[in-house]
């Protein structure tokens, strides 16, 4: 149950508690500010997972993305393979005038080679400097911050335990492999000292 004029003085309090707390100024540009590892400020580009797969464009719901490519033939990787095509990046750009920080096309690149970056001193005297072209990206990709660290307690991704596995497996072979080859080749020096060896005087009679 509430009593008339609650709302009013639960209001004045708040207003009390803020006007005694003293104020505080950002130093802002001198000092910079202390932003959350995810904040959302440009795309950074990490142009070698992008293999033009076109998603990031065509998901976009503003149409800020622009992306030019070729085609390349590459020879085949044993003698007597087919040859092979694959797309050459030839242009990446983002109009950070029409983007409206979704977020979509990070979420839907397969191949993570786009990324959040806490970057946001980007201003332009003109709207058409918004347009960043693949350079700019790229050097906003080594502001990204590191991922957390995983949940002690969480389960190990698939993928990680799946490469630990077969990792541990390569080693345990190749260990196998070392140790029977140090065998062999204390036996053909055993072998070898036991055919050097001088027969020993009244051995035969």
């Amino acid at each position: 149950m509430s009593f008339p004029g609650s709302g009013l003085a639960k209001g004045l309090a708040v207003t009390l508690r803020t006007m005694t707390k003293r104020s505080v100024t950002a130093q802002y540009p001198d000092v910079q500010p202390d932003l959350p590892p995810r904040t959302r400020g440009v795309i950074g580009l990490f142009e070698e997972n992008c293999t033009v797969c076109m998603l990031c464009a065509r998901e976009c719901p503003d149409w800020c993305i622009y992306i030019d490519s070729h085609k390349e033939t590459v020879p085949p990787a044993a003698p007597g393979g087919r040859e092979r095509s694959r797309n050459v990046l030839d242009r990446f750009a983002i109009d950070f005038a029409l983007c409206m920080y979704c977020g979509i096309c990070i979420e839907v690149c397969p191949f993570d080679a786009l990324f959040w970056s806490p970057e946001f001193e980007y201003a332009e005297t003109d709207i058409h400097e918004l347009t960043h072209e693949r350079d700019k990206l790229r050097e906003w990709m080594w502001t990204v911050p590191e991922p957390p660290a995983l949940d002690p307690a969480a389960e190990e991704p698939k993928e990680l335990a799946a490469a630990r596995k077969a990792a541990d497996k390569l080693a345990a072979q190749q260990q196998a492999e070392a140790e029977a080859a140090q065998a062999q080749a204390q036996a053909g020096e055993q072998e070898n000292a036991d055919q050097d060896r001088p027969d020993t005087p009244g051995e035969g009679t």
